[in-house]
């Protein structure tokens, strides 16, 4: 089967493959992997991508049916985010020992949050939409990248510290989290 893989070469020590929501197919790959290695790699894993490309695309149908979110109601949840997000930030960077540049809340189609090289945190109001346990997960996972900008065993030692329960917050928002995602991606803004 032949499939149009986008190749993204960057310092990183190993291969990586990736169907994305839309369904382009993204390799990562060492500066110095040669193309016959990237072309076996994606070969050996046909089977891998054939069942990715089916399960987003079961998704996106499951979707097409979730309602679209108002730009009213976007406005209403960025302004609630406001208002709980910082006070809460600041509760686990006390505990986390970290220090945090500036917060910003933003509806974004994508990610719940990020965490910058500036250690300036970007977090998504539909988090608004989440159990406070879940929002704090995204809170303390972001605060953890401060630590470690990276999702290594010593980044998930970091927020098992502070949540020893995260991978069951974590589950719920790989469970639920895309339908919510998708009334923003549903709607027109």
């Amino acid at each position: 089967m032949e499939y149009e893989v986008k190749i993204i070469r960057s310092k990183r020590k190993t291969l990586s493959l990736e169907v994305t929501p839309d369904l382009q197919i993204i390799l990562r790959a060492p500066y110095w992997v040669k193309d016959r290695d990237i072309d076996k790699f994606v070969k050996e894993r046909e089977g891998w991508i054939r069942k990715s490309i089916a399960k987003v695309s079961k998704k996106q149908e499951e979707q097409k049916n979730i309602k679209p979110i108002s730009l009213d109601e976007v406005r209403a949840l960025k302004k609630k985010a406001a208002a709980i997000i910082p006070p809460r930030v600041e509760y686990y960077a006390d505990i986390i020992g970290v220090n945090y540049g500036r917060i910003t809340i933003r509806c974004q189609k994508t990610v719940w949050g990020s965490c910058s090289f500036d250690h300036n945190l970007n977090f998504n109001c539909l988090l608004m939409l989440v159990p406070e346990p879940v929002l704090d997960y995204v809170i303390v996972h972001e605060l953890c990248h401060i630590l470690e900008l990276n999702h290594s065993r010593t980044f998930w030692n970091h927020v098992a510290s502070v949540l020893p329960d995260y991978k069951k917050r974590r589950n719920w928002l790989k469970t639920n989290g895309s339908a919510i995602i998708a009334s923003v991606r549903n709607s027109e803004h």
